[in-house]
């Protein structure tokens, strides 16, 4: 059983070991490739997905075809299209693994009952949509007051693990930039 996430919940609320042990059995243990898809747009959005280890990245596909990266998750990151999640509806979202990644999965009426039986997870929940949402303001604000250049340079140095770990070709899509743009701004910065 991963302690990781006994510890992430622990974080925002107090469970102890025996009510981890009964809320464990409401999720699926996974791995993934890397490369491969876990959500495809266009499907129904039915679990939501706690990383162990690993990376994912949230993309969809524009009306000419480029792939924009809308979110990552790393390790006790979530991941999932919330809307679509709670509505159970589809997806305009696909998910898929930067790199081997083990996560737990919870389906979205699985953990309907987890909160019925265990309703301090509410506060957890709730904690991390808050911040979710925070780090998408945050987000948008950098986007819409940056320079290219400074989103690019502001993004690597306020997240250096994902600069390292992340293929050049996602951050350009995460920050709205072309692989091409952000070869030259690493090039310029070189010299």
């Amino acid at each position: 059983m991963p302690k990781q996430l006994f510890r992430h919940f622990n974080k925002y609320v107090e469970l102890t070991e025996d009510d981890f042990q009964k809320m464990f059995r409401y999720f699926e243990l996974r791995t993934v490739k890397k490369k491969e898809v876990l959500v495809e747009a266009g499907s129904i959005c039915k679990d939501n997905h706690f990383v162990l280890d690993g990376c994912l990245h949230m993309f969809f596909v524009n009306d000419k075809g480029i792939e924009r990266t809308v979110q990552f998750a790393i390790e006790n990151w979530w991941m999932t299209d919330d809307l679509a999640y709670l509505n159970q509806t589809t997806t305009d979202f696909s998910i898929q693994a930067v790199e081997n990644t083990r996560l737990l999965t919870i389906t979205h009426g699985k953990q309907e009952q987890l909160l019925k039986e265990f309703p301090q997870l509410e506060k957890y929940f709730r904690t991390i949509y808050q911040i979710s949402y925070g780090a998408a303001l945050v987000k948008m604000r950098y986007l819409f007051g940056l320079t290219k250049e400074e989103i690019y340079f502001h993004f690597t140095e306020q997240f250096p693990l994902f600069a390292q770990r992340v293929p050049q070709y996602l951050i350009a899509s995460f920050l709205g930039l072309t692989p091409e743009y952000v070869s030259e701004i690493r090039a310029k910065k070189r010299s």
